[in-house]
């Protein structure tokens, strides 16, 4: 995880406010580094409001999480001529998993690129929208989340853009004076205007003395042309070699349905599918992960973590990095719980809230239970359950930070569910060492695992239940093609900032770009088990007749012996950890903050 930012000034360099230092300082602890430059950019014909002169400020914090050693960025190849702000995890780049710092070699492939086509392009003027498409086809070839700024000196050219699921935060904005801001972080001041980069391809401005407009450019008033190149897709028709190494699939569904009936059930097909895929996955996500430089008392302190409400896609993460992380590190699971005034009374005589409040919430009932469920079924493993308890007082001073670092998005849902994140990605709380005994703790790790996406792949909304009881499957797959098409769009750069401010760094094994290509490609019948009829001769109480919403996820609960897990219902997180609704019922999630 890293913190970017990046400026171009018309009259000068415009460095980032204390607001914004501060916060990408937070982002990434381990590195801070500066790289600043003047271009001439004077053109004939452009409007007298385009600037004649370019002062261009990257700048960029680390957090180290890939290689033996820390790679400082803003990073610059060899020849001194490109500079790239990288704040991703590059799982495989054309088809390979990198060796040692993942930046260095997403620079390299970028490059290459380039080079490759100053030398192919025979007019010698290779132009920004040209530059831009050859970014585009290079990171289409690269599996993992990102967002990047990427400076091409000789030429004067900038690049930007996120993944095409939007993992990492990227947020732009003109000043008062024209100038065009690039940051990871905003300064939460809700008239500045900042916007977020849409997770869709490549953004660029030509600063180059000969550029031109650029086609599917946005012109001036705000003085920089921006143009913009998509990505490319891994089915796109008459590609050449390089296109077909795309790891991106379009987001739309296989809306075909069986003809035979099928029931799913733990020795199904697609249960087998999706445990390899779901395995690889997480191992790709929680091996490796370096040591914490936070000094610890422990003689093996946790590397990694889980978002643990105790449901099932958080829980056969847990179950799955079991096998995968060597038995002496620990597993750290964080379940957030908070006192809601609305539920919550306190004490009439000392105002103190008593503290088995906190174990009433759902998230913390079915957490404890799925937690005694790990421990029964992995005993050789540590796991500790650290019970993050978050007083309605604490939430207010803290309510401040929350929407900034959530902005722009700005509504009481946003609210809720941001101060889930934000609490629970701190990582403090306590340690219940034994029933009778409990101590303060504050985990080490650095890497957190979410089980974001899982829904929305393998229906498991109640509004996806609905859709099925109002028009069968044919209904059932027009929500989910929303839900699908949506993904890009969701709210992961809002998550991302609240997460990532306190130097953790958040990873979606079931947003694996494997994994979700076979998701998308599977027929819906393998995934959910809406319009099944199990037959009289299934056993009583076998995974053929778990409830229908993600049921090829709970086949493989099943399968890896969490039956009870399997069974869990779906909560949303404000629901379950209590965030919503805290000061009146009457609120309505999409209402805008004030």
């Amino acid at each position: 995880m890293c913190g970017i930012f990046c400026s171009l000034g018309s009259t000068l360099h415009v460095p980032p406010d204390t607001i914004i230092a501060t916060r990408l300082q937070s982002r990434g602890p381990d590195s801070t580094g500066t790289i600043t430059s003047i271009c001439t950019c004077n053109s004939t014909g452009e409007s007298e409001e385009a600037p004649s002169t370019a002062f261009v400020t990257l700048h960029s914090t680390v957090l180290s999480l890939r290689g033996s050693k820390t790679t400082t960025q803003p990073y610059q190849d060899p020849s001194g001529k490109y500079t790239l702000c990288w704040n991703g995890e590059a799982w495989s780049i054309t088809g390979k998993r990198p060796i040692g710092n993942d930046t260095e070699a997403v620079c390299k492939i970028l490059v290459d690129g380039l080079e490759r086509l100053s030398v192919e392009d025979a007019s010698a003027t290779c132009t920004a929208s040209a530059q831009a498409r050859c970014i585009a086809l290079a990171l289409s070839q690269i599996a993992g989340p990102y967002a990047f700024v990427f400076f091409d000196q000789l030429r004067s050219r900038l690049f930007f853009g996120r993944d095409f699921l939007g993992r990492r935060s990227l947020l732009t904005k003109i000043t008062p004076d024209g100038d065009l801001l690039i940051s990871s972080v905003s300064d939460g001041n809700a008239r500045a205007g900042w916007t977020e980069v849409e997770a869709d391809g490549v953004y660029y401005v030509d600063l180059s003395p000969a550029r031109s407009a650029s086609p599917g450019s946005t012109a001036s008033p705000q003085r920089w042309s921006i143009g913009f190149a998509p990505y490319h897709f891994r089915d796109t028709q008459g590609s050449s070699d390089r296109e077909t190494l795309s790891v991106i699939p379009r987001l739309s569904l296989n809306k075909s349905t069986a003809t035979v009936a099928t029931v799913l059930d733990e020795s199904s097909s697609a249960v087998a599918e999706l445990h390899q895929l779901l395995y690889n996955s997480v191992a790709l996500r929680v091996l490796d992960i370096p040591e914490p430089p936070v000094s610890s008392s422990e003689n093996h302190p946790a590397k990694l973590v889980i978002l643990f409400s105790g449901g099932l896609d958080c829980t056969v993460l847990a179950r799955l990095s079991h096998d995968l992380v060597p038995l002496t590190e620990p597993i750290d699971l964080l379940n957030v719980a908070f006192e809601n005034p609305r539920i919550h009374k306190r004490d009439a005589n000392d105002g103190a809230i008593d503290e088995s409040f906190y174990e009433l919430c759902p998230d913390r009932i079915t957490g404890r239970q799925s937690y005694a469920e790990l421990q029964r079924i992995c005993p050789t493993r540590t796991w500790r359950f650290v019970a993050i308890n978050v007083a309605y007082a604490e939430n207010l001073q803290h309510r401040e930070i929350i929407t900034s670092l959530m902005h722009p998005h700005n509504t009481e849902m946003d609210l809720s569910i941001a101060s889930a994140l934000y609490f629970a990605a701190r990582g403090q709380g306590v340690l219940n060492q034994t029933p009778d005994i409990s101590s303060p703790c504050t985990t080490t790790a650095r890497v957190l695992l979410s089980g974001l996406g899982a829904d929305e792949l393998f229906a498991g909304y109640t509004r996806h239940a609905t859709a099925f009881k109002r028009a069968s499957l044919a209904g059932l797959l027009v929500e989910l093609e929303l839900d699908v098409s949506r993904l890009g769009k969701r709210n992961l750069g809002r998550d991302d900032r609240v997460m990532s401010h306190w130097g953790k760094e958040v990873r979606f094994p079931f947003l694996d770009e494997k994994l979700l290509t076979w998701a998308l490609d599977a027929p819906v019948t393998e995934k959910c088990g809406f319009g099944e009829i199990v037959p009289r001769t299934a056993e009583l109480g076998s995974a053929a007749e778990l409830e229908p919403g993600k049921k090829v996820l709970r086949c493989l609960a099943w399968k890896l012996g969490m039956e009870q897990v399997a069974r869990e219902k779906k909560r949303a997180i404000q629901f379950g950890a209590r965030t919503a609704k805290m000061e009146t019922g009457k609120t309505k999630g999409t209402h805008v903050l004030t």
